[in-house]
């Protein structure tokens, strides 16, 4: 096996949109009674999905792993991973395979939206730095003697734009080294305090948690052993908060004073543990709950992407003015000399 070939397996993932077919296929195929190893088998001779996906699908059932170490092995994302670990456990597969399928269109469909926001003003951004870079070169010489401040930002604005974007990028992989140092817990803490995004991630992670922990509660799964099956998952965020929650029990605190000591979650979410608790049916209003925070988190994703769009043609906007008057500006100054 040659370098490229390797790189080519190490590298190798479904797409997004093969996810979600896979997960509706065997979803569709466990209600209808096969087993896991015959749903392979039917993979395997349909050719729905790829033979190097198979080959790592049949090998983790021989090595005895189960479907969500599998999917695990087909670098399925932690989170998908982990709510199928939590289902084997309270066994609602089928159920949470509906709920992921839904979730991975819904996404689907956020990423197909962002592209369209962000192809059209990137395509005119670049073709904007080209004619500046014609402006610089053939526009630039025959202005020599009026070097002003427009001239300055034409000759610059490429340098400045592509200095802009190579700092966005140092920032990113430094964010991300930072990130990697801390734990889990500790850059959620970070994020939701940061304007705007810390709402989106409270959001996520409230209904992320509480659709587990309703479906282990409705299947009357004791808190401190949620506490244990939290802390063998793949998810960081779920496994630390496993530790802490264990451990802010065992000093005779309640569930509801643990998501509050944390802000990471919402504070509907402390009463509506603390009332769930009163009324013995903690388990399915923690489900309802679940799916009303998930329906608010994607709507408010979708807003912020009507808010973003119009945002971004503003400043598009704005650049083209800002290279009209840099253009026009010093040839006026010429023709009044002129005159």
């Amino acid at each position: 096996m040659d370098l490229s070939q390797l790189l080519q397996l190490r590298t190798k993932k479904l797409s997004l949109a093969k996810q979600i077919k896979l997960i509706q296929l065997m979803n569709n195929l466990f209600k209808s009674g096969f087993h896991l190893s015959e749903i392979i088998d039917f993979l395997e001779r349909s050719g729905l999905t790829e033979a190097y996906f198979i080959s790592k699908m049949r090998e983790g059932l021989l090595n005895g792993q189960s479907f969500s170490g599998i999917l695990a092995k087909l670098k399925f994302n932690e989170d998908i991973v982990t709510q199928l670990s939590l289902a084997e456990s309270h066994g609602n597969v089928e159920y949470t395979l509906g709920l992921i399928e839904e979730k991975l269109r819904r996404v689907l469909n956020i990423r197909k939206k962002l592209i369209q926001v962000a192809t059209y003003p990137f395509v005119l951004l670049v073709f904007l730095i080209f004619i500046m870079l014609g402006l610089k070169n053939y526009l630039l010489p025959q202005l020599d003697e009026n070097r002003g401040l427009a001239t300055y930002v034409i000759q610059n604005l490429p340098t400045l734009f592509l200095g802009f974007l190579f700092s966005l990028l140092i920032v990113f992989y430094l964010g991300r080294y930072y990130w990697k140092k801390k734990t889990a817990l500790e850059a959620m803490r970070l994020m939701v305090k940061i304007p705007f995004v810390g709402r989106f991630v409270q959001l996520y992670l409230t209904a992320y948690f509480s659709r587990e922990w309703g479906n282990l509660i409705a299947q009357a799964v004791d808190l401190r052993q949620i506490c244990f099956i939290m802390q063998e998952q793949k998810s960081r965020i779920f496994k630390e908060f496993g530790f802490e929650l264990l451990h802010i029990l065992d000093r005779g605190q309640k569930f509801e004073d643990a998501l509050r000591f944390y802000p990471i979650f919402t504070k509907e979410l402390a009463l509506i543990v603390e009332y769930g608790e009163l009324k013995s049916k903690l388990g399915k209003e923690l489900m309802v709950f679940s799916e009303e925070s998930w329906s608010l988190f994607f709507e408010r994703v979708e807003r912020a992407m009507q808010l973003i769009q119009p945002i971004v043609f503003l400043l598009v906007a704005l650049l083209i003015i800002l290279i009209y008057a840099a253009m026009l500006l010093p040839i006026y100054s010429n023709m009044g000399n002129l005159i």
